[in-house]
């Protein structure tokens, strides 16, 4: 495949790095555009966030850990001091600026940043069945979506996924509460406690010996024979990216209550785990939307899995897949054990990524404990992926040229997305953290 890439003038020393596992920082080179695809629009972002209003006396109900957020399902952002003086010892670079953590780790509900674009979607599509039913109307206090009757109407149709897990999570979680049969195609890559969970809350859990893209496919295949079936995209889903992407407004005001400025003298730097993109990249747009140019957003893969650097490196997206170029896709990051890339994000996302990093695996496990030491957060290995990307991006000579900010460093804060971690039992997260080096 190398060689036909070379004959398509598609190969680069980015794509010979990523078919050798080498870590990598790819520079996106259209990254300084910042141009916005037209099909999606802040007024549709705006419309996911109203929904997620009007769903929000619901969640409050049913989810009693939302009751303080109102029914809105939201994480903190807090600075992490320690942790950054323990990032700049193990990778020495004195780390400037301000560093935050961003914890959709420990998100109400399902515990990860699918909780954002999985529990959208689900709400999505109950809401499109309870107003065609004439039961619901968009006046309602939709408090009363927890009564019985709704229940009755949601039974009569199914929600299906593929997922290698907290996406599975996310969607099993929302459509057995509201009473749809749901049912969760997962890979191999998935955990098994993430299978018992799903079990535990109603939603039935089809396990396959193969890949996370397998998964998917299987998933579609049995939704199209049945048209009460709702199937979510993972790989394409507009209404999963919509619901990511709303925590653009809703971070603007986070960052405001820290007093966090963002403007052309002090620059955002986003840095986001990446598997198949759709979270990252619904993250990243909607935050790109808020401040434009002064928000530079950064993924992380790891070196086997590198699906979505490989897509936009190649310029091929969806239309390449890591195992195209010899690798196997595996990886203790099992959020992140992805192929093939969305034939969504990366198209989306072409000219408003600045970049995308990979990672070995075994220093996820050290990120980890560094994070457990220092702030006592514990977090999932593959939540750890983008810690290293900082260092890496800021000691990058070309691109703090390139976009003018060399002399912005000081005043620039960063925030690493922590994507995933609360809802794993404590035995796993002592194995996890057992793994680290002794660092």
């Amino acid at each position: 495949m190398l060689n036909r890439l070379k004959e398509m003038g598609k190969y680069s020393e980015t794509v010979q790095a990523l078919a050798d596992t080498e870590e990598t920082l790819w520079i996106n080179p259209r990254g300084i555009e910042n141009t916005f695809d037209g099909s999606i629009t802040q007024k549709d972002i705006d419309e996911a966030e109203e929904r997620l209003q009007r769903f929000a006396p619901y969640i409050k109900k049913v989810f009693p850990e939302t009751e303080k957020s109102g029914g809105i399902i939201e994480s903190s952002l807090k600075e992490i001091p320690k942790m950054k003086k323990s990032l700049s010892e193990l990778l020495n670079y004195e780390h400037e600026g301000r560093l935050l953590l961003k914890c959709d780790s420990h998100l109400p509900v399902s515990g990860s940043i699918k909780a954002r674009g999985g529990i959208h979607e689900v709400l999505k599509f109950a809401e499109d069945v309870a107003l065609e039913s004439g039961m619901l109307s968009r006046e309602d206090n939709y408090e009363v979506l927890a009564e019985d009757r709704f229940k009755g109407l949601f039974a009569k149709y199914s929600v299906a996924v593929g997922s290698t897990g907290n996406l599975g999570l996310s969607i099993g979680i929302m459509s057995a509460k509201l009473g749809f049969k749901v049912t969760v195609h997962m890979s191999a890559d998935a955990k098994q406690w993430k299978k018992d969970l799903l079990r535990s809350r109603g939603a039935i859990v089809i396990e396959y010996p193969d890949s996370y893209q397998k998964a998917v496919a299987e998933g579609r295949k049995a939704a199209e024979s049945d048209p009460l079936c709702h199937f979510v995209d993972d790989e394409g889903s507009l209404e999963l990216f919509l619901g990511y992407a709303t925590v653009g407004r809703r971070l603007e005001k986070q960052l405001q209550q820290l007093n966090v400025k963002v403007d052309s003298d002090h620059p955002l730097f986003i840095y986001l785990p990446c598997g198949v993109g759709g979270a990252p990249g619904g993250v990243a747009y909607g935050i790109k939307k808020r401040y434009g140019e002064n928000a530079h957003c950064f993924f992380a893969e790891p070196t086997h899995a590198p699906c979505m650097v490989l897509g936009m490196a190649t310029g091929l997206h969806d239309g390449i897949c890591v195992e195209d170029i010899g690798l196997d896709g595996k990886t203790a990051a099992d959020g992140l054990a992805v192929g093939r890339p969305s034939r969504l994000v990366g198209k989306a996302l072409e000219t408003l990524i600045d970049g995308i990093s990979t990672i070995e695996d075994y220093k996820l496990y050290n990120y980890l404990k560094a994070l457990a030491d220092t702030e006592d957060i514990f977090i999932e290995p593959s939540a750890c992926a983008a810690f290293d990307t900082v260092a890496r991006a800021m000691q990058n000579e070309e691109y703090l040229e390139k976009y003018d900010l060399k002399n912005k460093i000081k005043t620039a804060t960063h925030i690493l997305w922590a994507t995933g971690g609360s809802m794993v039992p404590e035995t796993e997260m002592k194995h996890y953290y057992s793994l680290a080096s002794n660092i």
